[in-house]
């Protein structure tokens, strides 16, 4: 038995290599078959069974999907076979998109199966053709039901593929051309998840729009909905307080007096022409409908004041809020003599900067009305001034919070070496501090500078983990906030409860903002010759020293008002963290269920499971439902 085992042979990398190939051959030509199955067996015999409604209901958009993977599969049969798979990348970014046409057939496939199972419960007589397709295309072993899932499966399961390709390609051309084609899949993953949101979202908004009556026009134009509940709102004329149910969308504040299970249409507020401010006041009072804050009209016009039940759903929606006017007025919006403003764009469109699609339905992204670019809203600062593309020159980008620090838990002594094309090895050694550059998800080589040494080159991603000081400072660090938001975090937190943050109108600046004497206090961090201070007589070194000084010391060095330490980070995580992912590229939040993310943040990630391939995860301090996996 010892002889026989000895004797296995060992596969190498290009035999596992030449696997990968024939599985993303032999998956295609039998997907396919599949496709032309469904057609020939049974949309051809079902038509004159189904209406011309049911039909295009239950089969969507199936005969282009035929179209498009016969040429697919001639494609990529063609590069393996004949072209030893040189150009296999390019076949995978041409067809992109080509293959968007998945975003409508994955977001109506629910639809689809429940209009089968419908005719199939109330049409005898189709129940039986169904039946008699069933035999003569697979012999019964798979329904018509089970054969509509697979297109959605398949399309998923192209970067997944490549994943493994490129995992066992060793030279470094191919390599860098299948990572190329790997993105694209990707991106087609990540659009056909959001076609599949957009649709969901645009499901909910429909039952909104049946809800409220004499609303004669769209909800559609408001773009997605970011909230609704029971608030109570008077006119800054000190009117009345009235009760009132509001819709908040993107754009625009749907006032509603409640009829029962619907509701009449009072006004509509359009966020564009306002701006929301914090009430710290009503706080003190400590009753129901006493937490309160102000829609200011941006021209000078009568504003509004609203009023929430209780602290915490005051806080939910000064976040929701504030979400929305993010997404009407995005920092960077009108720089570069840009004029951008959010827009649903009819055909599938690519972002000017990042070349990845802007996905989803419906207000997919930024539009500028002088130039015609498109861009994600993550993706506006780093644009070229209006008229001209982005041409590698100077861009604008955002200010980085910090770069992620990483602990060497390995040594690493150049062997084996990086690419050729990366760059000089960095040789590290266990307990060093590595701040990181570069790094993507699926690399095996990072780059970074090495702070015992100040030495920069590329190490083994597998060599390190996340520094725990780095982790420590995320619970305190909450990134790029303004005082108004800074309050809505604190103002429900215990007194001493505090968080250090960027100060966004004077970039490169930070601030501490702490929770004393029930009130939200904001103490400038001071920066000169390198040092950080609050108080002259005290410099330090780094932010982490002084947070770090000022949990043992009480602040009144600087404030003779404030006699506290910091005592409570403002975001001690409460969740298991099952891992860590590095931000491939930046992504931006468009409402309160997702979480902001730059290229190279450092994601605490708490649940994988969630739908349409989104997980649950933390940055920088700020935890979320979800952020994209890909």
């Amino acid at each position: 038995m010892k002889d026989e085992a000895a004797q296995q042979p060992k596969y190498t990398e290009n035999d596992i290599r030449s696997c990968c190939l024939a599985e993303i051959k032999q998956t295609e030509e039998k997907y396919t078959e599949t496709l032309e199955s469904i057609e020939k067996f049974f949309m051809v015999p079902l038509k004159r069974f189904l209406s011309a409604s049911e039909f295009d209901t239950v089969f969507i958009n199936i005969p282009d999907l035929v179209k498009i993977h016969r040429s697919l599969t001639q494609d990529i049969n063609d590069s393996i076979v004949n072209k030893n798979d040189q150009n296999l990348y390019q076949i995978f970014i041409n067809y992109k998109e080509r293959l968007v046409i998945y975003g409508h057939y994955c977001s109506q496939v629910e639809i689809a199966i429940s209009c089968l199972d419908n005719i199939s419960k109330t049409k005898e007589d189709v129940k039986l053709k169904l039946e008699e397709c069933s035999k003569r295309a697979n012999n019964g072993k798979f329904t018509l039901r089970d054969l509509l899932v697979v297109p959605m499966q398949r399309v998923l399961k192209y970067h997944l593929l490549l994943q493994e390709l490129v995992k066992h390609t060793t030279d470094p051309m191919e390599k860098a051309n299948l990572k190329l084609a790997l993105d694209a899949m990707k991106d087609l993953a990540q659009y056909v998840n959001e076609v599949k949101r957009d649709n969901e979202t645009l499901r909910e908004i429909r039952q909104f729009q049946l809800s409220i009556e004499n609303l004669n026009h769209s909800l559609l134009q408001y773009g997605r909905p970011q909230g609704d509940g029971e608030i109570r709102i008077t006119t800054l004329d000190k009117r009345a307080r009235q009760d009132r149910h509001i819709f908040l969308f993107d754009l625009a504040v749907i006032v509603c007096k409640r009829r029962g299970d619907n509701y009449e249409m009072k006004e509509i507020i359009d966020l564009q022409k306002y701006k929301i401010t914090n009430n710290p006041t009503t706080d003190k009072e400590n009753k129901k409908w006493s937490y309160g804050f102000y829609l200011i009209h941006i021209q000078g016009q009568n504003g509004l004041e609203v009023y929430c039940k209780t602290k915490d759903l005051k806080k939910k929606w000064l976040e929701q809020f504030q979400m929305a006017l993010s997404n009407i007025r995005p920092d960077y919006a009108d720089t570069s003599f840009h004029e951008f403003k959010m827009h649903t764009f009819s055909r599938v469109t690519s972002c000017k900067v990042c070349q990845m699609l802007l996905r989803g339905t419906f207000y997919q992204g930024y539009l500028c009305s002088k130039c015609g670019v498109g861009a994600h809203k993550e993706c506006l600062g780093r644009l070229d001034n209006c008229g001209r593309a982005n041409s590698g020159g100077k861009k604008r980008k955002k200010k980085r919070k910090s770069l992620p620090k990483m602990q060497v838990i390995r040594n690493y002594n150049g062997i084996p070496q990086p690419a050729t094309q990366d760059g000089p090895p960095l040789h590290i050694q266990i307990g060093d501090t590595i701040e990181l550059i570069r790094g993507d998800a699926h690399s095996l080589f990072w780059q970074g500078r090495n702070l015992t040494t100040g030495e920069l080159g590329f190490f083994p991603s597998d060599a390190v983990k996340p520094s725990p000081f780095f982790i420590v400072l995320c619970s305190r660090f909450a990134g790029a906030m303004e005082r108004l938001q800074a309050e809505s975090e604190l103002i429900n937190r215990v007194n001493s409860t505090y968080l250090v943050r960027h100060r966004t109108k004077e970039s490169g600046e930070y601030a501490i903002s702490i929770k004393y004497n029930n009130e939200v206090k904001h103490i400038k961090i001071l920066t000169r010759d390198g040092f950080f201070h609050i108080a002259e007589n005290r410099k330090f070194k780094n932010l982490m020293e002084l947070v770090e000084y000022y949990k043992h010391h009480s602040l009144k060095e600087g404030f003779r008002s404030l006699d506290t330490t910091l005592q409570f980070p403002y975001k001690e995580s409460e969740n298991l963290v099952i891992g860590i992912a590095i931000a491939r590229y930046d992504f931006c939040a468009r409402d309160m269920r997702e979480l902001s993310l730059l290229k190279g943040d450092v994601v605490k990630i708490y649940t994988k499971m969630s739908a349409n391939g989104w997980w649950r995860g933390e940055v920088n301090g700020r935890v979320r439902l979800g952020f994209p996996s890909m």
